[in-house]
């Protein structure tokens, strides 16, 4: 098992967590996403999966659910 903690920035609100989550959940292997919301802020998302996501994977799958972004 593998746990990464994302920093992903232009995430508002409820809508916002659950687009993330439904697109990250989509992942192979992805068995949980949680979300702790920074609405306007860096909102961190975990994702526990059976092994490390490539980052690529990571990053297409918040564009795709609404533009937002990962930070350093």
């Amino acid at each position: 098992m593998a746990t990464m903690t994302y920093k992903v920035t232009g995430m508002t609100c409820g809508h916002c967590v659950n687009a993330v989550t439904g697109e990250l959940g989509s992942l192979g292997g992805v068995s949980a996403v949680t979300v702790d919301l920074v609405p306007d802020g860096v909102s961190l998302v975990t994702v526990t999966s059976d092994r490390a996501l490539p980052a690529e994977a990571v990053t297409e799958a918040l564009d795709e659910a609404g533009g937002y972004l990962l930070t350093a």
